[in-house]
């Protein structure tokens, strides 16, 4: 006798809909702060979030980059001594149970340069007609990408709101007249995002 499963082939897996991490993206150590949410797929290979994180700081990707998930660390790839980076364009973020993590960092230029710590939020549906990656949301401009690092950053600031000073004029002409460390431009962002892919 044939049960009813036999010869009915192989059972398809039911297929789930792709997920979105809302991800907060925080300048650390920047004061004032310096913010970006932005919206990603899950399918999005890590060197993807690489480049989206470039996007929303307005940096141009000249330096080494890390991500760094407790003992892990994806990015440039580098096995010096006990230091060990693997290759960030061989996972996606769905590799990395982001669901169960709170937070992960980002390292750029790696002495002088920037950490951005990540907060991860819940997972939400894909939004019909959206593109993403998508920025929904930041504060001020990103840290000009040569500026020196985190303290020259911050003198940077104080001498931008001193145009009448020597190193205030310096300044502006370094950062180029269009330069407003106030502003955060969420539709260029969204604009340059458009050219990445998953």
């Amino acid at each position: 006798m044939i049960g009813i499963q036999e010869g009915a082939g192989a059972r398809t897996k039911k297929k789930t809909a792709e997920r979105v991490f809302p991800l907060h993206l925080s300048l650390v150590g920047s004061e004032p702060r310096v913010w970006r949410m932005v919206l990603v797929r899950e399918t999005m290979w890590l060197s993807r979030l690489h480049d989206c994180i470039q996007v929303a700081f307005d940096w141009f990707d000249y330096q080494t980059h890390a991500f760094n998930f407790d003992d892990l660390r994806y990015g440039n790839p580098l096995k010096r001594d006990e230091l060990v980076i693997e290759d960030d364009r061989d996972i996606a973020l769905s590799d990395l149970d982001l669901e169960n993590r709170e937070r992960f960092t980002y390292g750029y230029h790696f002495a002088e340069g920037w950490q951005v710590e990540i907060r991860v939020d819940k997972p939400v549906a894909m939004e019909k007609g959206l593109r993403y990656p998508h920025c929904v949301g930041g504060e001020r401009a990103g840290p000009p990408e040569d500026c020196g690092g985190l303290d020259a950053f911050h003198d940077m600031l104080a001498c931008l709101k001193e145009p009448e000073t020597e190193l205030g004029r310096e300044w502006r002409e370094w950062v180029g007249p269009d330069y407003d460390a106030e502003v955060c431009d969420v539709p260029k962002i969204n604009q340059s995002l458009r050219r990445l892919t998953k």
